[in-house]
């Protein structure tokens, strides 16, 4: 039996509705899931570790000094590795509008559905602040 106040740690946490939908639109275009595992690889460590020993390698057996070869390659790397960088941040940069979008229209409703709350409330608290024997004209006539 599961304790309810402590979550099973199998279970996954809830996304954002607005995320969830931008991040089943971005699934389906394959280019954008291959800039996402680039990505992911270019920033971690395996990636540090993998060009540590490609230049030293290089350095050391492929090319004498001054490495022009590498020193264009390295260049080329860099600016398609920015590209990434930036794509990164566009992505990130939708995901915040997907998730502003939809808490914008969830506020809107709350609103809506709040303000038509409070008027029927003051329509209820006029109602019962009326004297009892209001709008019943044979009690007025008897004065």
């Amino acid at each position: 039996m599961t304790n309810p106040a402590r979550p099973d740690k199998a279970a996954q946490p809830r996304r954002h509705p607005g995320v969830e939908r931008y991040l089943q639109n971005r699934a389906g275009d394959w280019q954008a899931r291959l800039a996402d595992a680039i990505t992911a690889f270019a920033g971690s460590m395996p990636f540090v570790y993998v060009h540590v020993v490609g230049f030293v390698g290089w350095m050391l057996v492929a090319e004498s000094e001054p490495w022009p070869t590498l020193t264009l390659v390295v260049s080329l790397e860099a600016i398609f590795l920015s590209t990434f960088v930036m794509i990164g941040q566009n992505r990130q940069a939708a995901v915040q509008q997907a998730k502003a979008d939809h808490d914008f229209v969830e506020q809107e409703l709350e609103l809506k559905v709040n303000t038509q709350l409070t008027r029927e409330i003051h329509a209820l608290i006029e109602q019962t602040m009326l004297p009892r024997d209001a709008g019943r004209p044979e009690l007025d006539q008897a004065d």
